[in-house]
């Protein structure tokens, strides 16, 4: 997590607005260098996951530290281009394209595509007949391994891996990987590491296998004290696996949350205060459609007050700006009293923040900022109310 003084917070609220964005890059780098050293096999390559934060200047970042990009979507890929990520640094894991999609990737020459039914394969197949051999993608497949991850709607059968095989064969197309999925933010180690046996074995079925995608769902601890994903003990056990496999394979992986979330904060101001008996109730200037949904990716996210906290503590409920009955930020936090004006951080946003914001009740979305040590510079403009009549 990143821990911003008041002076800093008032500095850049005053030039940028409230509520606002904020990214450390120096938590940042960190981060992904931390993530990077964890894992001691020669042939990995990291991607980062940009459905979680898919601000350009944010990956740039990634692309500068040596990682690639992993896209769910043709928007996706889109942020990955205009970030100056080679088609070659591009691994797209997705469903569902259609026709046009489908021709796109082809277009922009991403050049690993992991594909998730069978369907999709004849697709693809239909399109890339005419397409050159060197111009073709690499193409693997999600593996859905429902006696692991339970029921999933994405991905193939081991069984239908092999029929994809020959499906793609006839337009000389070779299934040469795997992607593995294991879950969304699980933060418990062993889930993973006692999935990678049976994910090898069923990599070996492939004739021409060259590469395993073990993807993202990599947890974060977003509670302070607790047990988070150990990168250390996934890296270990991955690596000393893959090593005794009889032929090199690639190793790609796809963090997403547990390489972006510590470095992002949520700065707002107070707008309101009130009491209700001995609880506080305070109205901050944003809601929950600036930070994740929080029934799909995790329903706390620690705030402080940014002014002394030495005296009292109370009970207190953050509420957002709008009369949505489940605007809350937090709830019974303990912090100190507050007032009008001042500054509260809700911290580890740096996931699914931005990336999830909405328009929910019609407000629009903040403005982004990027820490460099001692210097800022804005990287996404404050939405106007202009946002919600484009299209008018």
């Amino acid at each position: 997590m990143t821990i911003l003084h008041l002076q800093l917070a008032e500095e850049l609220l005053a030039q940028f607005g409230s509520p606002l964005y904020v990214y450390d890059q120096a938590t940042l780098l960190a981060t992904i260098a931390r993530i990077t050293r964890a894992v001691p096999y020669n042939q990995k390559h990291f991607h980062f996951a940009s459905v979680t934060n898919g601000n350009i200047a944010l990956l740039q970042i990634f692309r500068a530290a040596g990682w690639g990009l992993h896209a769910n979507t043709p928007g996706d890929v889109v942020l990955g281009l205009q970030a100056d990520f080679a088609p070659e640094q591009i691994v797209y894991s997705g469903s569902n394209l259609n026709r046009a999609e489908m021709q796109q990737m082809l277009d922009w020459r991403v050049a690993t595509l992991n594909l998730d039914s069978l369907s999709q394969l004849e697709l693809l197949c239909d399109l890339v007949r005419d397409v050159p051999e060197q111009s073709r993608p690499r193409l693997g497949f999600r593996l859905n391994l429902p006696e692991i991850t339970g029921e999933n709607r994405i991905g193939v059968s081991p069984a239908e891996l092999l029929q994809a095989t020959d499906v793609a064969a006839n337009v000389g197309l070779k299934v040469s990987g795997i992607h593995f999925y294991r879950g969304t933010g699980t933060n418990v180690t062993s889930a993973f590491t006692e999935s990678i046996a049976r994910v090898i074995e069923v990599g070996q079925q492939l004739p021409d296998w060259e590469y395993l995608d073990f993807g993202g769902g990599f947890g974060y601890p977003y509670r302070e004290g607790q047990i988070g994903f150990s990168w250390e003990e996934f890296g270990a056990e991955l690596a000393c696996q893959l090593q005794q496999l009889t032929r090199p394979v690639k190793l790609i992986i796809e963090p997403g949350r547990a390489a972006i979330a510590a470095c992002g904060t949520l700065l707002a101001r107070v707008v309101s205060v009130k009491w209700q008996g001995q609880k506080q109730i305070v109205g901050l200037d944003t809601s929950v459609a600036n930070i994740a949904v929080l029934s799909v990716h995790g329903g706390y996210r620690e705030i402080q007050a940014l002014k002394d906290s030495s005296g009292e503590k109370y009970q207190t409920d953050l509420c957002g700006n709008t009369t949505f009955s489940r605007d809350y930020l937090g709830r019974n936090c303990s912090l100190p009293k507050l007032a009008v004006n001042d500054i509260v951080a809700i911290l580890d946003v740096g996931a699914y923040g931005y990336a999830m914001a909405s328009h929910f009740l019609h407000r629009p979305r903040p403005a982004e900022v990027l820490l460099d040590g001692n210097t800022f510079r804005l990287i996404r403009r404050r939405e106007s109310y202009q946002v919600l009549l484009e299209q008018l």
